[in-house]
């Protein structure tokens, strides 16, 4: 019985020895300079299954606001990664670029006139990220990967209150929009009283938003119809 034992434990231990370890990969990592405030931003990618430099085939682009790896990437990447599957079909293989966050009160929200929004948010800031998004990383992405010119942004929280400031002020950088409770109480809903840039010719294919029941979310309707 005791060599039996013995015979057995060896084969396990053998078995265990001759296992191998291996890191999964759930996308790549790249840094790009943000020259406005001279930051470096951390982008994190996922190209569809199969994806490759040297095909024909071109890609939509998902832009994620919150996209660091502590934040909305992997499941966001995940969600997409199975719904592009051939046999669920619900979106087309597209690239995923979830942009990390450095600051996100400043990079998100716009300049605002009351006191307990500055005293709240002291680095608010003006804007700025809207540049870096459509004058640095969109034209970075299309440069550095085979897209197709199809761009949905995803921004929940004060990310879609920055999607809401895009989609008023500069909404052809963006062909669909995805707007997960914005915070369109910033500054009083200022951005809701905008001219709406999205209602000329330069209106996105597709707007989504949702809105839960906590605060009223009329302002919004009456914005989105016109």
């Amino acid at each position: 019985m005791r060599s039996f034992l013995v015979m057995a434990l060896v084969l396990t231990m053998g078995v265990a020895s001759a296992q191998e370890r291996y890191s999964i990969r759930f996308g790549e990592v790249r840094s790009l300079r943000y020259e406005a405030l001279g930051e470096d931003r951390v982008l994190n990618i996922l190209l569809p299954d199969g994806y490759s430099p040297d095909s024909s085939a071109r890609f939509p682009v998902i832009y994620l606001l919150d996209g660091g790896l502590e934040e909305d990437y992997f499941h966001i990447a995940g969600l997409v990664q199975f719904g592009s599957m051939p046999w669920v079909d619900w979106l087309p293989p597209s690239i995923v670029v979830g942009i990390s966050n450095v600051d996100r009160k400043r990079d998100f929200t716009h300049p605002t006139s009351i006191a307990k929004d500055k005293a709240d948010f002291p680095t608010t800031g003006g804007s700025a990220f809207i540049n870096f998004l459509g004058d640095e990383l969109v034209r970075y992405i299309d440069s550095a990967y085979r897209t197709n010119g199809d761009r949905l942004l995803i921004g929940q929280s004060l990310g879609g209150l920055l999607g809401a400031e895009v989609l008023f002020t500069r909404p052809e950088l963006f062909t669909r929009y995805l707007l997960v409770s914005p915070s369109l109480w910033w500054d009083n809903g200022s951005v809701l009283k905008r001219p709406p840039a999205f209602l000329e010719a330069s209106a996105p294919k597709q707007v989504f938003v949702a809105v839960g029941k906590r605060g009223g979310d009329g302002e919004w309707r009456e914005a989105i119809s016109g």
